[in-house]
Protein backbone atom coordinates (compact mmCIF):
# COMPACT_ATOMS: atom_id res chain seq x y z
CA UNK A 1 0.00 0.00 0.00
CA UNK A 2 1.11 3.34 -0.78
CA UNK A 3 1.29 5.52 1.53
CA UNK A 4 -0.72 9.08 0.82
CA UNK A 5 0.88 12.10 0.23
CA UNK A 6 -2.36 14.27 0.05
CA UNK A 7 -1.84 17.13 2.98
CA UNK A 8 -4.95 17.94 4.90
CA UNK A 9 -5.46 21.68 6.42
CA UNK A 10 -3.54 22.04 9.68
CA UNK A 11 -5.65 21.93 12.73
CA UNK A 12 -6.74 25.00 14.92
CA UNK A 13 -5.08 25.49 18.31
CA UNK A 14 -8.88 24.76 19.22
CA UNK A 15 -9.36 21.21 17.76
CA UNK A 16 -8.14 18.75 19.76
CA UNK A 17 -7.60 16.04 16.74
CA UNK A 18 -4.98 16.32 14.45
CA UNK A 19 -7.65 17.22 11.66
CA UNK A 20 -11.30 16.63 10.97
CA UNK A 21 -10.14 13.39 9.01
CA UNK A 22 -7.67 11.03 9.52
CA UNK A 23 -4.75 10.50 7.42
CA UNK A 24 -5.68 7.28 6.46
CA UNK A 25 -8.69 8.78 4.87
CA UNK A 26 -7.53 8.79 1.20
CA UNK A 27 -6.74 5.35 1.51
CA UNK A 28 -9.37 3.63 3.51
CA UNK A 29 -11.35 1.76 0.58
CA UNK A 30 -7.49 0.18 0.16
CA UNK A 31 -7.43 -0.33 4.20
CA UNK A 32 -10.81 -1.84 4.38
CA UNK A 33 -10.03 -4.30 1.07
CA UNK A 34 -6.93 -5.28 2.53
CA UNK A 35 -8.71 -6.08 6.11
CA UNK A 36 -11.83 -8.20 4.22
CA UNK A 37 -8.73 -10.24 2.73
CA UNK A 38 -6.79 -10.58 6.79
CA UNK A 39 -10.45 -11.40 7.85
CA UNK A 40 -10.63 -14.25 5.22
CA UNK A 41 -7.11 -14.93 5.82
CA UNK A 42 -8.35 -15.75 9.25
CA UNK A 43 -11.23 -17.97 8.94
CA UNK A 44 -9.31 -20.04 6.50
CA UNK A 45 -6.44 -21.05 9.09
CA UNK A 46 -9.52 -21.59 11.13
CA UNK A 47 -10.69 -24.11 8.54
CA UNK A 48 -7.67 -25.52 8.40
CA UNK A 49 -7.10 -26.48 11.93
CA UNK A 50 -11.03 -27.68 12.03
CA UNK A 51 -10.43 -29.64 9.16
CA UNK A 52 -6.64 -30.91 11.12
CA UNK A 53 -4.14 -30.06 8.28
CA UNK A 54 -0.81 -30.19 7.98
CA UNK A 55 0.84 -27.59 10.82
CA UNK A 56 3.56 -26.76 9.30
CA UNK A 57 1.09 -25.38 6.53
CA UNK A 58 -1.41 -23.43 8.94
CA UNK A 59 1.92 -21.95 10.50
CA UNK A 60 3.07 -20.57 6.49
CA UNK A 61 -0.61 -18.88 6.50
CA UNK A 62 -0.60 -17.86 10.03
CA UNK A 63 2.60 -16.17 8.98
CA UNK A 64 1.42 -14.69 5.82
CA UNK A 65 -1.48 -13.07 7.92
CA UNK A 66 0.94 -11.52 10.23
CA UNK A 67 3.20 -10.29 7.41
CA UNK A 68 -0.38 -8.57 5.84
CA UNK A 69 -1.16 -7.08 9.02
CA UNK A 70 2.16 -5.55 9.46
CA UNK A 71 1.76 -4.04 6.40
CA UNK A 72 -2.04 -2.68 7.65
CA UNK A 73 -0.03 -1.07 10.55
CA UNK A 74 2.42 -0.03 8.76
CA UNK A 75 0.50 2.03 6.52
CA UNK A 76 -1.36 3.53 9.15
CA UNK A 77 1.44 4.74 11.17
CA UNK A 78 3.15 6.57 7.80
CA UNK A 79 -0.58 8.10 7.88
CA UNK A 80 -0.20 9.11 11.09
CA UNK A 81 3.17 10.81 11.21
CA UNK A 82 2.95 12.41 7.79
CA UNK A 83 -0.67 13.85 8.86
CA UNK A 84 -1.32 13.81 12.52
CA UNK A 85 2.21 14.37 13.78
CA UNK A 86 2.68 16.83 11.13
CA UNK A 87 -0.06 19.18 11.87
CA UNK A 88 0.88 18.81 15.15
CA UNK A 89 4.13 20.14 15.06
CA UNK A 90 2.75 22.90 12.81
CA UNK A 91 0.90 24.04 16.04
CA UNK A 92 3.63 24.18 18.31
CA UNK A 93 5.91 22.39 20.19
CA UNK A 94 3.56 21.24 23.26
CA UNK A 95 0.95 19.79 20.18
CA UNK A 96 3.49 18.41 18.39
CA UNK A 97 6.01 17.06 21.32
CA UNK A 98 2.10 15.29 22.22
CA UNK A 99 1.73 13.78 19.09
CA UNK A 100 5.37 12.78 19.35
CA UNK A 101 5.06 10.81 22.18
CA UNK A 102 1.95 9.51 21.02
CA UNK A 103 3.71 7.97 18.05
CA UNK A 104 6.39 6.78 19.87
CA UNK A 105 4.37 4.73 22.16
CA UNK A 106 2.46 3.07 19.29
CA UNK A 107 5.71 2.55 17.79
CA UNK A 108 6.83 0.80 21.28
CA UNK A 109 3.61 -1.12 20.84
CA UNK A 110 3.44 -2.05 17.95
CA UNK A 111 7.79 -3.50 17.79
CA UNK A 112 6.92 -5.60 20.79
CA UNK A 113 4.08 -7.97 19.13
Amino acid sequence: MTPSTTRLPAASKDDEQCHTTHGYITDKERYLARLKRIEGQARGIARMVDEEQYCIDILTQVSALTAALRGVALGLLDDHMKHCVLDAAQLGDEAGLAKMQEATEAIARFVRA
